[in-house]
């Protein structure tokens, strides 16, 4: 069963309910998330970037377990805005209002890496489906796309981005990316009311949208035939990806149809795992469920209070805590990592790897056991170097062979054609022997 999780900038929680009957299943209390501020950990804890005054000099980032109410764990490191995790909730990655980009190790609270990604603040984060890219948006109207290998490693010199996209003319609002890594598409939306599409092989535009209104939420049909925009008139635009739509359009080239129901603009958009149902978050305080087949309303949920401006869809076996574990074995080892680092630690320094989170099922082990430190991933990268070596030279190798093969074809080919014109005229030669007999 999956779950749908909704928080809101004004302190009113965070809620979950039953993605397929509605009911609501877990209440969390003091939430003021930002956009694009929250996320559901590795299946195991939430975590929640928290609005604050701009003019601070610090923000903060919450974690909630599955059984209490309050946040357990508080981070208090620069002003974060967007926030993401890798798949097995190893690290963590949050985007500064100052413009850079922090990538911290959960397990140890440690910052492993800082760096200056954007002239202005970071809007937005995604990583592709096979976590070697990661995506960026920022207020400065760029999105880029920054290869986590080259970045942790230091191999590029200057700006260490794969691409630079500066099409956008004003602030970035979403960004998602499709399947593929390095081989999909980007779709990026912005307050200059288009979204447009990238080819993150290739490092080009491929196509640009334009909307009636301004949107700030995007998500991509699994098929990638369609995607959905979330618009500041209240309306959710569906856009195609791969035709134009009719001269008749009422609302624009490549817009084939829309999907109404919000009173007020719509902040957020999900999509369950199959993809046939779309979660919409509205400054109206509703969160509506979308049979995306149909295109209709299939169920509306009421937020306590305040506008909604982030849903997240997640399995539900991964939210309910190990009933194994009891009351007095929590208080004494916390299922939450320590907080986050202010700073970057000294190679030399140890770290305490004893906070480590506790997975959630047993079939994730070995998963968790494979992503749970730096050093590791870091030897992992260095293999993965030394194996494109070797895929480098066996490509040379392969190239070398296939020439040699096709001089050995050329000259069979040669050789038969001889032997084939040598026989015609030996024949010639033997009719005209017996004539003359």
């Amino acid at each position: 069963m999956e779950l749908v999780i909704a928080s809101s900038p004004l302190d009113s929680g965070i809620c979950c309910w039953d993605l397929e009957s509605g009911a609501e299943q877990l209440r969390y209390k003091s939430c003021n998330s930002s956009v694009h501020g929250l996320i559901c950990v590795g299946g195991r804890f939430l975590a929640s970037s928290q609005v604050r005054d701009k003019a601070a000099s610090s923000g903060s980032i919450l974690y909630w377990s599955w059984n209490k109410a309050q946040p357990e764990v508080k981070s208090f490191p620069e002003l974060i805005n967007p926030i993401t995790s890798n798949s097995c909730g190893a690290f963590l990655i949050g985007g500064g209002s100052n413009g850079d980009i922090y990538y911290w190790e959960v397990a140890s609270g440690r910052l492993l890496k800082k760096w200056h990604a954007h002239y202005r603040a970071v809007t937005c984060l995604v990583l592709s489906d096979d976590e070697s890219l990661l995506v960026s948006g920022s207020e400065d109207g760029c999105v880029r796309v920054w290869n986590l290998v080259d970045v942790m490693s230091g191999n590029r010199e200057g700006n260490s981005y794969l691409h630079n996209f500066s099409e956008h003319t004003l602030r970035v609002t979403d960004v998602k990316l499709g399947y593929g890594g390095g081989c999909g598409i980007i779709i990026s939306s912005s307050e200059d009311r288009t979204c447009k599409v990238w080819s993150t092989s290739k490092g080009i535009l491929l196509r640009t949208i334009s909307f009636p209104s301004i949107i700030d939420a995007v998500a991509l049909d699994p098929g990638e035939h369609v995607f959905y925009a979330g618009s500041r008139d209240g309306k959710i635009y569906i856009a195609a990806l791969n035709a134009e739509s009719s001269s008749s359009s009422s609302y624009g080239l490549h817009i084939i149809g829309a999907l109404s129901g919000h009173s007020k603009s719509v902040a957020c958009l999900a999509l369950n795992l199959d993809g046939n149902l779309l979660v919409s978050g509205s400054v109206d305080g509703t969160v509506r469920i979308w049979d995306t087949r149909a295109q209709q309303i299939i169920r509306i949920l009421m937020h306590s209070k305040g506008p909604v401006n982030n849903v997240i869809v997640v399995r539900r076996a991964l939210l309910n805590p190990q009933t194994s574990v009891n009351a007095k074995a929590s208080k004494r080892a916390s299922l939450l990592p320590p907080p986050l680092h202010r700073q970057i630690d000294s190679e030399g320094d140890d770290v305490d790897l004893n906070h480590m989170i506790a997975p959630p099922q047993a079939s994730c082990e070995s998963r968790d056991a494979l992503c749970c430190s730096y050093p590791l991933m870091m030897q992992q990268c260095n293999e993965l170097k030394e194996g494109s070596v070797v895929l480098k030279l066996d490509h040379q190798r392969s190239l070398q062979m296939t020439q040699e093969w096709k001089k050995l074809y050329e000259d069979l080919y040669q050789f038969c054609t001889n032997e084939v014109v040598d026989g015609d005229e030996t024949r010639e030669c033997k009719k005209c022997r017996r004539r003359q007999i």
